[in-house]
């Protein structure tokens, strides 16, 4: 599945390089707008990454997500800075289809495993930025300011009997910098967890991009700075991946 991605701070569109607050982009375009298009296009759900909340939970954009929400005619998948089970509930609520985890799933996986069984494992996805280091993948946290010693394949293997169905795999290195994805990454998640959706995340800078991500395995891929840029549209790559 193609999901077209929103990165907002306070309220505007923006995209950053590898996560870096001082290397951010703001385009000019209105969020409803965009996912309307996309809908328009042919794409199942959208994703929208809340910087604010990710930055300081205090300042979560609650009322700019629930907007998109009730506008948006396609399921809307969302995170940044979710630290508790009123988080989850307050966006489940709104009318969010699936609540993105981040850090917390690898500081705290007992309270968010709590989660899992509380809201439905097909309501949380699971996001796992990491750091390849000597050919291991090991996740990152706070806001990709500190990489732990816990390898992926452990990170995600701890949720598996609470029923995870969703797992968002980011690559640091590749995020914002429109040189393709870690398709060696994705194939092997594929492989060691076929029964995953594995969404692919950072890289992608073109259609031929896309068609490997979708051969690797990968079930779903987040775009975000090459829609915004304009370098295909949803519904190229859409046809793109389906014919990959």
């Amino acid at each position: 599945m193609i999901i077209p991605a929103i990165d907002l701070q306070g309220g505007q569109v923006v995209r950053l390089k590898q996560g870096d607050f001082s290397q951010k982009t703001v385009f000019n375009f209105d969020p409803i707008s965009r996912i309307l298009q996309a809908a328009n296009q042919g794409a199942q759900m959208a994703h929208i990454v809340d910087l604010d909340g990710a930055k300081n939970p205090a300042k979560r954009q609650r009322a700019a997500i629930g907007r998109i929400v009730k506008a948006s005619p396609i399921p809307i998948q969302t995170g940044g800075g979710i630290r508790s089970a009123s988080d989850v509930k307050n966006l489940l609520d709104s009318g969010v289809e699936r609540v993105v985890i981040g850090s917390v799933a690898v500081k705290e996986p007992e309270l968010v495993r709590g989660w899992m069984r509380r809201f439905g494992s097909e309501h949380i996805t699971l996001a796992f930025d990491v750091r390849i280091i000597d050919s291991i993948a090991y996740v990152a946290t706070h806001g990709w300011l500190q990489t732990s010693d816990l390898k992926l394949e452990t990170a995600i293997s701890r949720y598996l009997s609470s029923g995870l169905k969703h797992v968002l795999v980011t690559d640091i290195s590749k995020d914002g910098m429109m040189k393709g994805a870690n398709n060696h990454l994705y194939a092997k998640l594929a492989a060691q967890f076929p029964q995953l959706d594995i969404i692919a995340s950072g890289g992608i800078s073109s259609l031929d991009d896309i068609k490997a991500v979708a051969k690797s395995g990968a079930t779903s891929v987040v775009l975000g700075r090459s829609l915004l840029e304009g370098r295909f549209t949803v519904s190229e790559a859409i046809k793109c991946w389906q014919n990959a």
